[in-house]
């Protein structure tokens, strides 16, 4: 597969190794963007076989690090504590052969059986399907193209995964019909009303122009 998956991290030891291994040995390349881990990320990066380079300690640094190194024709920009389940090659591959000129989302979902997180799912399944606003933790799949044609990803501290996508428009977005599993650790820590609350909030912001660097403080 012509694809090259870019993982930003950072001290992400204990989500990593099962995101690297549902990724399985399909794509070309794995690239860890790592921003100055001191646990055991860059170590099992390397046991997986994964380039490994590192950047200024941001995500939005830290992707943009990663897709420069890539080497292959499509990026799959993924976050360290998101995992994709089974049929996600399958749905890749689908997307890579039909539609080069737009970005692929997967479908969110929590690695929590709680009823709070089904009702996360449903109200980030309307805001993809009603403000075409896929985040970061659904994965992005996309063209170097088309990257370079909007602009490539901006090195921001937060939202980097909001301001592509809007760069992006509802046009230029396609749902996958595969999952992408992340963590709800810290909606459990937090509380699911209390982070989903805090995540609108800087999303309001973000809008009305507040900068990325002060918003990274309140995250």
């Amino acid at each position: 597969m012509d694809l090259s998956v870019v993982i930003p991290t950072l001290n992400a030891a204990k989500a990593l190794p099962g995101t690297l291994a549902s990724l399985g040995t399909l794509p070309r390349e794995i690239i860890v963007s790592d921003g100055g881990s001191t646990d055991d990320t860059v170590a099992i990066a390397r046991a997986f076989g994964c380039r490994v380079v590192t950047a200024p300690r941001g995500r939005g640094s830290q992707l943009a690090a990663g897709a420069t190194a890539g080497q292959a024709s499509w990026l799959l920009l993924l976050h360290a504590d998101t995992r994709l389940a089974p049929g996600w090659a399958e749905a890749a591959i689908r997307h890579m052969g039909t539609n080069p000129h737009k970005a692929g989302y997967f479908r969110f979902c929590l690695d929590d059986v709680a009823q709070a997180a089904r009702r996360l799912e449903r109200a980030v399944a309307w805001r993809c399907r009603v403000l075409a606003l896929p985040y970061g933790d659904q994965g992005l799949l996309i063209a170097q193209h088309l990257l370079r044609s909007v602009g490539g990803i901006r090195p921001l501290p937060l939202m980097e995964d909001v301001d592509l996508v809007c760069r992006l428009g509802r046009e230029r977005l396609v749902a996958l019909d595969a999952v992408a599993v992340t963590s709800a650790d810290r909606h459990r820590r937090d509380g699911y009303v209390c982070r989903s609350v805090r995540n609108l909030l800087l999303l309001g912001l973000w809008f009305a122009g507040v900068p990325p660097r002060l918003l990274a403080r309140l995250y």
